[in-house]
């Protein structure tokens, strides 16, 4: 799978997902990511208009806490919830 950079404002996070945010995990994939950079891409497939996210809100989170504008993603192909 290839890895691409996407922009975070067209990632589009299901609320069920939004409910399973853990702030403290973000804030210590935040200082991961700062010391150690990306390690693994997020997950997403192609919705309308929008990718819709299917794993990785925890780096997602990170990556815009750290006030970045893109991130790594892979597409997937996953059935809509």
């Amino acid at each position: 799978m290839k890895t691409i950079i996407i922009e975070i404002d067209k990632i589009y996070v299901p609320a069920k997902t939004r409910k399973s945010l853990n702030p403290a995990r973000v804030d210590e994939l935040a200082e991961d990511i700062l010391e150690n950079g990306q390690k693994s891409p997020i997950q997403v497939r192609l919705g309308k208009e929008r990718y819709v996210l299917i794993e990785g809100q925890h780096r997602l989170e990170a990556i815009r806490a750290l006030g970045e504008n893109t991130i790594g993603a892979v597409i997937v192909q996953a059935r809509r919830h």
